[in-house]
């Protein structure tokens, strides 16, 4: 079994609550008719657990393997339900650490790293005809304050990596934050991926190494079995080739606290998690209603993506681009990686940190209700919706 440090916690208080009496809940509990997700904190009253048999009751008729398998725990719940008033409480003033070359830098989780508060995300930068203007704009933005590097074994072919690697020579490896990740699912598919991105970047430690695309329901299962992806992740930490674990996913929030609840009943903690945090996110199966408190309050470093919706939540009309960071960088987040295609999108992301001041509530929800229309449906949240985004999902065998 693999363990990492934990603690263990109890709220003997409150069980999970049954939906089927409101009419907010906003993602249904798959093969568990009726029942829906604790989404939004605010709204709800936690009941005592006398008054829950009945949910509990029809819950137990089901199969047990398909109740594991679907609902949330009652621990992962409780995590979830009571971190809403952690995360009350979790500003991005709280996550502070300095300013660099006049980019905020901010604390990592529980790890102690200091990050800039804007990453450099790593697909676009594999995207330019000429890998020169690519080493450009990822020095560039070294030389700016952006410390965190963002990227991934299967982001354009290899390219990605290969490019950033050029970058970081020549001193620059030393003055960033480095972060990678690998698709592997199996112990042996995830080790050749790590060894790869360790050639590609150029270098012998990657600072953080994240298991990509957490898109299904079976991905944890896979992941913790004997022979999972989780032991090359230890063993090359053990190794010294990285330092900290983290997962990503774009899908759904109810898969990332899956993830965290197979994770905790190995006895393993993340250090990062990555996941979309936007404006319109937060009207649709949300990762920040549901999956950022429990992050917090556990100390798991919450790396923001998608806070342009890559790029259709600008297609909506409704918000300006630095508003879109600003929204994100308001969030108690470690980082908000950001696609960086050119020089002029660089200093936009500059700007947006630059110009960036804790928002008062009044203007959160003036944001919020300006795109709670066009959020509605995830129609301008692809990623979520439709399968064009899952690449493991049309390249199985990077699974392994």
């Amino acid at each position: 079994m693999v363990t990492d440090e934990m603690p263990h916690r109890e709220y003997p208080n409150f069980e999970l609550l049954d939906f089927r009496n409101t009419s907010w809940g906003e993602h249904p509990i798959p093969n568990v008719p009726g029942c829906r997700l604790f989404s939004k904190h605010e709204k709800s009253q936690l009941l005592p657990r006398q008054n829950m048999r009945t949910a509990f009751d029809k819950m137990s008729q089901l199969n047990p393997t398909s109740q594991l398998d679907a609902v949330m725990s009652r621990r992962s719940f409780l995590k979830s339900a009571t971190a809403a008033t952690v995360l009350a409480s979790a500003t991005p003033q709280v996550l502070l650490a300095e300013t660099k070359e006049g980019m905020p830098q901010r604390l990592l989780g529980r790890t102690g790293e200091k990050v800039s508060a804007i990453g450099l995300g790593g697909f676009h930068i594999g995207k330019q005809a000429d890998e020169v203007e690519s080493v450009t704009i990822i020095r560039s933005a070294i030389d700016q304050g952006i410390t965190f590097m963002d990227n991934c074994w299967d982001y354009n072919g290899g390219t990605s990596e290969i490019r950033m690697g050029k970058a970081l020579c020549n001193g620059y490896r030393q003055k960033v934050f480095l972060m990678t990740k690998c698709d592997g699912r199996t112990k042996a598919a995830a080790t050749r991926q790590i060894d790869e991105s360790l050639k590609r970047l150029q270098t012998d430690r990657i600072d953080l190494m994240q298991l990509h695309e957490i898109i299904r329901l079976e991905d944890p299962d896979r992941i913790f079995a004997a022979g999972g992806a989780i032991e090359a992740m230890v063993d090359a930490r053990q190794a010294g080739k990285i330092r900290y674990i983290g997962f990503t996913g774009h899908k759904d929030p109810f898969v990332h606290l899956r993830m965290l609840e197979v994770a905790a009943a190995h006895k393993f903690r993340f250090d990062t998690v990555q996941m979309p945090l936007n404006v319109m996110d937060a009207h649709f199966r949300s990762f920040e209603h549901q999956v950022l408190p429990r992050l917090i309050a556990d100390e798991i470093g919450v790396l923001g993506m998608k806070s342009m919706g890559d790029p259709f939540i600008l297609g909506s009309k409704t918000v300006t681009p630095i508003e879109c960071l600003h929204y994100a960088l308001n969030l108690p987040t470690s980082a908000v990686i950001t696609g960086i295609d050119s020089l002029k999108i660089l200093d936009q992301a500059l700007e947006a940190a630059r110009t960036f001041k804790p928002m008062s509530k009044e203007t959160v929800n003036r944001l919020l209700a300006r795109t709670a229309t066009a959020a509605a449906t995830g129609r301008y949240e692809l990623f979520k919706t439709d399968s064009r985004f899952d690449g493991t999902a049309q390249n199985p065998q990077w699974l392994g």
